[in-house]
């Protein structure tokens, strides 16, 4: 019998979870506001660069609020339920599982993209657009921008008119949302992620199956790149 080795943690890691901890156990509310990076250095015994890293990870996930010039908060009441269930998924499962799960969905997302530009009404390349149009606001929430990313996603399925798809889409919905935190940078970061998703709408809205399946595939391969990497 095989055992699978324990998979290493990295510093970075490892303040994440710490820092979690501390949002968790002495029940911090949204708004509260953190310890300034100089002091988190000192009191972590971590580098600055490390600090940054988790902190950048942390608010991928919603759980805190980073506002220049302000400092750093924890992350709105609406949204920090799911982020510490999205924590306690990216600590749990393995990069190799994200990779397998990713590589499901982009099975999945890259036909499913090319079917909705097959039969896309007025109404929902609208609804696309309005969900993209969201997502270009750099202020937005982290947590609240991944759960628009999904929903631009999950319409695409809805489009594509194959319940089996959506289906499964919902089974390995934690697993696509830990996937987006760990791979997407924040708002202000991710033109690469904009300028994609709007190829894609583009594609849908021309009704042209074959630009909708090379942009989604472009996409995908940027998330399996990063997870990867």
């Amino acid at each position: 019998m095989q055992i699978a080795a324990i998979e290493h943690q990295s510093t970075a890691d490892l303040v994440v979870e710490r820092i979690a901890q501390v949002i968790r156990h002495r029940g911090l509310l949204a708004g509260d506001r953190l310890p300034g990076e100089h002091e988190l250095v000192e009191q972590l015994k971590v580098s600055r660069p490390v600090l940054r890293e988790a902190l950048a990870r942390l608010q991928s996930m919603g759980l805190v609020d980073i506002q220049r010039g302000r400092g750093t908060f924890v992350g709105n009441a609406t949204s920090l339920a799911n982020c510490v269930r999205l924590l306690r998924s990216a600590v749990t499962i393995s990069p190799r599982e994200l990779q397998t799960y990713a590589e499901l969905r982009s099975a999945i997302e890259v036909q499913a993209a090319r079917q909705a530009a097959e039969c896309a009404t007025a109404e929902d390349v609208g609804e696309l657009t309005a969900l993209l149009k969201q997502l270009d606001d750099d202020e937005l929430p982290y947590a609240e921008a991944l759960e628009i990313d999904f929903r631009f996603h999950r319409k695409l399925l809805d489009i594509a008119g194959n319940p089996l798809m959506v289906n499964i889409m919902e089974v390995i919905y934690e697993f696509v949302l830990t996937q987006m935190a760990l791979t997407t940078p924040s708002q202000r970061e991710n033109q690469l992620g904009r300028r994609l998703h709007k190829a894609i709408l583009t594609a849908v809205s021309d009704h042209d199956p074959d630009a909708a399946e090379r942009a989604m595939q472009q996409h995908m391969q940027a998330v399996l790149k990063r997870l990867k990497a």
